[in-house]
């Protein structure tokens, strides 16, 4: 090779400065060194995919299915950073409540059972589960089979199982997920999911599939992937065996009375309807309550300032689910729009400031300092959180709800 030297380092054909010359090789370090972590990374991994080995033979997996599962797959970096990205900001109930029934969904949904009639009707007369709730889980969680989720499931099981915050759950569900693959329902190639391990039409995780999942058609298999039949079967049977009322409802919107005290409320405080009703609390547009014996839960999902609800225990049973209030409340709205109510009538309060994780987190700070007690300072308001945010609200003399908002935080820094 022929080489110069021009005021640098010999280079081949070309010359470099002394002082890029060493950028260049920090650089190169740099990269080097990365390569280096993968490669110990991906090593730690199949150590532990191999220690793991003797927990999924005590569950019954045989080894051939195992090494078939695991054979060349390493961590999934999208994974790894989803589980230690911690969120800044906390979605209001109102924009999730209007991103799931959108007008398109709604549309999309309304088509669904028309199509789908007969099949909802036998599923329905089988389990005991209405028709539009099977259809706002389907279309909540994979917008009617359109987003069933394309991660290798073994895949993203056994990542979470490896390092992160969830990694009991992901070892639990590896061993599920792989029970799975020993039974045949799915072929490997096939098994797909979310990258939490949510898979098929209606997003069961892996322990609910073993446990929950029917062969509602009759062909030998599961389906939950491929078969509408199979996975909203599937799911109408979960939600029967949790405790689902067959012709109840899950809850009301409700006008609250001037002057209510707000520490009557929030899950946990059960009444009769027609003790609620005792207390002033009134159904939307002037409708009774069909059963008055029926027992139920006052939810402000927004405070004081939001719209308000009397939960039935169909709620509870929807919470097994996913146990995120939004959700529920999205499941039920969408099923009622489904059969023809209108949107919620109390607006929600889009106007106040949303709280950041890290204000959030400031709120508890605050609280405890106060002498409350709230529990793990851990940014999320949780039932201790706002038991202690009722008695300060109370003590300010503001309706104390519960609901952490920007004003309640300004006062907690006064």
């Amino acid at each position: 090779m022929q080489t110069q030297k021009v005021g640098g380092l010999q280079m081949g054909r070309k010359t470099l400065p002394f002082g890029r010359w060493v950028i260049g090789l920090a650089v190169g370090l740099v990269v080097f060194s990365g390569c280096i972590s993968r490669a110990h990374a991906k090593q730690d991994f199949r150590q532990f995919l191999e220690s793991f080995w003797p927990q999924a033979k005590r569950a019954g997996v045989s080894r051939s299915m195992f090494l078939r599962a695991i054979g060349g797959i390493t961590p999934d970096p999208s994974i790894m950073k989803a589980q230690s990205s911690q969120p800044e900001f906390v979605s209001p109930v109102w924009t999730y409540i209007d991103r799931a029934v959108s007008d398109k969904r709604l549309e999309a949904g309304k088509q669904a059972m028309i199509e789908r009639e007969q099949l909802l009707t036998q599923i329905s007369q089988k389990y005991g589960v209405e028709k539009q709730i099977l259809l706002a889980i389907w279309g909540l969680e994979s917008t009617y089979g359109k987003n069933k989720g394309d991660k290798d499931v073994i895949r993203s099981l056994a990542t979470m199982a490896y390092t992160g915050r969830r990694r009991t759950y992901g070892r639990k569900q590896l061993i599920a997920a792989l029970k799975i693959l020993q039974k045949g329902d799915i072929h490997l190639n096939d098994f797909r999911g979310s990258w939490a391990g949510a898979m098929g039409h209606t997003q069961f995780i892996p322990t609910t599939y073993n446990h929950y999942a029917v062969d509602f058609t009759g062909d030998g298999t599961r389906d939950i992937w491929n078969s509408v039949g199979d996975a909203l079967a599937s799911t109408a049977n979960y939600l029967k065996r949790s405790g689902w009322q067959t012709g109840k409802t899950w809850g009301y919107e409700v006008v609250m009375p001037k002057g209510y005290n707000y520490v009557v409320s929030g899950l946990g405080i059960k009444k009769s309807l027609k003790a609620w009703q005792r207390l002033g609390i009134k159904r939307v547009n002037g409708r009774a309550f069909p059963r008055l014996g029926d027992r139920a839960e006052l939810l402000l999902p927004a405070g004081a300032r939001g719209p308000a609800f009397l939960v039935l225990k169909n709620f509870r049973v929807l919470m097994r689910y996913n146990v995120s209030v939004s959700y529920v409340l999205a499941v039920g709205h969408l099923g009622d729009r489904l059969l023809g109510y209108g949107p919620f009538v109390q607006p929600w309060p889009k106007q106040d400031r949303l709280l950041k994780y890290v204000e959030q987190k400031e709120i508890q700070v605050r609280l405890k300092q106060k002498g409350y007690k709230i529990g793990k300072i851990d940014g999320k308001i949780g039932g201790r959180t706002k038991r202690a945010l009722r008695a300060f609200q109370k003590r300010v003399g503001v309706p104390a709800d519960g609901h952490p908002t920007y004003a309640i935080l300004e006062k907690l820094r006064r």
